[in-house]
């Protein structure tokens, strides 16, 4: 199994990011902890009913950061998948709720619709057939016939394709699928969830800055620890790519490295998963620690903003 595993971002303000994505996009917040380097922190988590790999989309609420600016060397789009039919749903929506957002446009044949965050991170709704046979998270209000059904894929705004491709299709278990313009499409096998990389050549591009509203990371699915350490292998054998050591974030252990074109990539294993701490039927609800930290959970608790109920 390949594909996206899951992407993290930096927000602004915690209780808008958590309106925005389970009332407006209407994703389930499948996890509320903080951010294990910096425990003053949220780390937000949004994905479907039992945040299965390839649909989280993750936060870090830092109230007080600058603006990121888009650029080469950073994921320049995050892509949600949902069903054909409701692109035209989705435009009514965002009209309704006052979302930033762009004409329908085709890419690679499908029907793609950008829109904006309130942090300004760039986002698009891809159409895509079939996806209305696929499971879909049914607690908030927008119906199962049009709900997002997790990641598409990302596109990465990169100077050259080569190196990054590289990466993706010897150690990550992507195979090149065509270009259109100077973007190339990289697709996993065995899954339909963040399935898709893109990369938008854009040579001699202004170089991005991050900060609220920017991608931080993008992490791929290891089935296991020894799958993860044998990508590790290849990326030092063949391509001179040192990552981290395995850290443990207790849903997934993770090792990190800054693939060639300066994007940080992650690889996190699908196990243990989200439900190791709660039932899958009351995630999100209850702030969760890690071992290390829950003798700290007072102090914590007392700097953390608090959050209206998600949707």
């Amino acid at each position: 199994m390949s594909g996206i595993h899951h992407i993290t971002a930096i927000a602004g303000d915690a209780s808008r990011n958590l309106d925005f994505y389970t009332r407006v996009l209407g994703l389930r917040l499948v996890k509320k902890t903080v951010n294990f380097d910096d425990p003053g922190t949220y780390h937000l988590y949004f994905g479907d009913e039992s945040g299965t790999p390839g649909t989280i989309l993750t936060f870090f609420p830092w109230a007080h950061a600058s603006k990121g600016r888009n650029g080469v060397g950073m994921a320049q789009q995050t892509m949600f998948r949902v069903p054909e039919t409701a692109i035209g749903y989705w435009t009514h929506r965002f009209v309704e709720k006052g979302v930033p957002h762009e004409a329908i446009e085709k890419r690679f044949g499908q029907s793609v619709l950008q829109f904006t965050d309130p942090d300004g991170m760039s986002l698009a709704l891809v159409g895509v057939a079939g996806a209305e046979a696929e499971a879909a998270w049914t607690g908030s209000d927008v119906a199962a016939e049009n709900a997002i059904r997790g990641f598409h894929g990302i596109r990465l705004l990169l100077e050259d394709v080569k190196s990054t491709g590289a990466i993706l299709t010897d150690v990550l278990g992507f195979t090149e699928a065509g270009s259109e313009g100077n973007v190339t499409r990289f697709v996993a096998k065995g899954t339909k969830t963040g399935s898709v990389v893109e990369i938008h050549e854009a040579k001699g591009f202004l170089a991005a800055r991050m900060g609220r509203g920017s991608v931080h990371h993008v992490a791929f699915r290891a089935a296991s620890d020894e799958e993860q350490a044998e990508m590790r292998k290849k990326l030092v054998e063949n391509h001179r790519i040192q990552a981290t050591e395995q850290m443990d974030r207790n849903y997934f252990r993770s090792i990190y490295f800054r693939e060639p074109g300066g994007v940080i990539f992650e690889i996190a294993t699908d196990q243990p998963g989200f439900a190791i701490d709660e039932p899958v039927a009351t995630l999100g609800q209850a702030l969760k620690l890690p071992a290390f930290l829950e003798g700290q959970r007072k102090e914590i608790e007392a700097v953390l903003q608090p959050l209206e109920k998600a949707a």
